[in-house]
């Protein structure tokens, strides 16, 4: 699986969540449509077929990805 950018992900699930707050909140044909989109994006992403088990592949890619960071700054901060 090709691994999604940070950023890019961060905005799929922002996606995600405001589909998921406006559609919880009033369920249009417009607002299931949009969850529907969100969720589809978010599963593309993560490689997951579904909402639950992509946001457990995000929320592990983002911990990864914090953990890259802190790895970065650290061999940033021994080099100097």
């Amino acid at each position: 699986m090709i691994l999604p950018a940070e950023r890019e992900l961060r905005v799929a699930l922002a996606r995600f969540a405001e589909a998921r707050i406006d559609h919880d909140r009033l369920a249009t044909g417009r607002s299931g449509r949009a969850l529907e989109d969100a969720t589809y994006t978010l599963c593309v992403l993560t490689g997951a077929r579904t909402a639950e088990d992509a946001l457990a592949v995000a929320d592990a890619l983002l911990r990864r990805y914090g953990a890259e960071a802190a790895r970065a700054k650290k061999d940033k901060t021994l080099a100097a």
